[in-house]
């Protein structure tokens, strides 16, 4: 019973995940800058105008510690592929001395972006990039008045890149992990800059640089070859361990002539016979499921599986109680749905892992209509699935050849697709957590097409 109790407890946990997934923000986005700090600031060497988006330096500067240093009021987000911003340079002033860079929280707010430690500039008097030190290292042409400067942050790639004009002028490795701010700076007389933290479109195509950044790691996949039958074994079980038997016979037939004629399955060291067992079963329970007809589905457990509805407590039966009263509320037979749960509900009550679902349940029948509502998930066909993933499991754990409790959980595709979350999640890791996050049931919800 111990690996019947896991297997329920796991598609209970799925329940409650696809409930916050319906009320959280799926990728929550992250505070972008929007103005410039204008409490954190060089004061008295530059000015920040009104708009606090224009940088004006009205004296006449004296030493390396009189710049007109501004940042951003946020730093720059960190959880997308690039962040970029764009400065126009309005009035080179006497010297040109201006300059766009990042620099840590805490920069020495008298000294050029790049001059100082974590920090980075690209100058325009000089074309020169400064990381770090006040020494520089050619980079890219001079800017001046009426020309457009950028600078981003590729996070794939790990490296910053500075723009002139709507074109790249250079990269640079980005050795700090914490948060850098977008930061300007002035520091010869009547300098004038204004920023553009993405309000208004840029002259840079960013858009089109994303895309090129994703072609790019799509062709560095595309380079890694999987022998032919690998791969048709890996999506051969997938189709098998969800009981889609149709498919699979349909993709079996469109393999013949490509696939060498061998022990695939063996070959790549799959059990086939252990997610062929009661194939056509699944595959019947399955469409039943789907298609809201839990009535059916239940006798025909009852008939071919007794012993895993034989507790009538249990998270199988739970589940499918909880289905048959949503597919109630669907249909709209609202009277019928109140008795039916105040039946079958009763039973699960006193059972704490069971109350919350039942609220989100019972919660249906106070909207008139529910699925807008904040518990609307549970009339998407997500959660249709997730029944149907329950019967399944728990069929596959009646297998007397099945050791593994986790076989009956995921087939050897979502394995793969498990471990390369937890590949990409060290990597970003190593990276101080920044970059695009890959949301693995995303990609699982995407390929339950059978």
């Amino acid at each position: 019973m111990a690996h019947k109790d896991f297997i329920g407890s796991y598609f209970l946990e799925a329940w409650k995940l696809n409930s916050k997934a319906s009320t959280d923000v799926e990728m929550e986005e992250e505070e972008a800058p929007t103005e410039l700090d204008t409490l954190n600031s060089s004061a008295g060497f530059s000015v920040v105008l009104p708009d606090k988006l224009s940088v004006h330096y009205p004296s006449v500067n004296l030493h390396g510690h009189d710049v007109g240093v501004v940042q951003a009021n946020r730093p720059a987000p960190v959880k997308r592929l690039v962040y970029y911003f764009e400065v126009f340079v309005k009035n080179a002033g006497a010297k040109g001395y201006i300059a766009i860079g990042f620099t840590c929280d805490g920069f020495k707010m008298r000294r050029q972006p790049g001059w100082e430690a974590n920090s980075y500039g690209y100058h325009g008097d000089d074309g020169l990039l400064y990381r770090g030190q006040g020494k520089g290292v050619a980079f890219g042409p001079t800017f001046t008045a009426g020309d457009t400067v950028g600078g981003g942050i590729n996070y794939s790639s790990q490296e910053l890149f500075f723009t002139k004009n709507g074109v790249v002028v250079g990269t640079v490795y980005k050795d700090v992990k914490g948060p850098l701010f977008p930061t300007i700076a002035v520091h010869s007389q009547n300098e004038e800059v204004s920023v553009n933290f993405g309000e208004e479109p840029f002259v840079f195509d960013l858009k089109a640089f994303e895309a090129q950044e994703r072609a790019k790691q799509q062709m560095m996949i595309e380079k890694i070859s999987l022998p032919r039958n690998v791969s048709y074994g890996i999506v051969r079980s997938y189709l098998l361990h969800y009981g889609y038997e149709d498919t699979l016979k349909l993709f079996d037939m469109a393999s013949r002539s490509t696939v060498p004629s061998v022990l695939l399955a063996q070959e790549n060291g799959f059990n086939e016979q252990d997610i062929m067992y009661a194939l056509n079963q699944r595959k019947t329970l399955r469409q039943l499921i789907r298609n809201g007809k839990i009535d059916d589905a239940f006798g025909k457990v009852r008939d071919w599986y007794p012993q895993i509805v034989q507790d009538d407590t249990s998270a199988t039966c739970f589940l499918l109680h909880c289905q048959k009263f949503i597919e109630l509320v669907r249909d709209g037979k609202l009277e019928e749905a109140v008795a039916y749960g105040r039946i079958e509900f009763e039973k699960f009550y006193k059972l704490v892992e069971f109350d919350d679902l039942i609220k989100d349940c019972a919660a249906l029948l106070a909207y008139e209509q529910p699925q807008k509502s904040s518990v609307g998930y549970l009339l998407e066909d997500s959660q249709r699935e997730i029944v149907a993933d329950t019967v399944n499991a728990m069929i596959l754990s009646t297998n007397p050849n099945m050791k593994d409790s986790q076989g009956c959980l995921h087939s050897y595709l979502e394995r793969l697709l498990r471990q390369l979350t937890a590949c990409y999640l060290q990597r970003r890791s190593l990276n101080g957590d920044q970059g695009e996050a890959f949301h693995l049931h995303t990609v699982l919800n995407s390929g339950k097409k059978g």
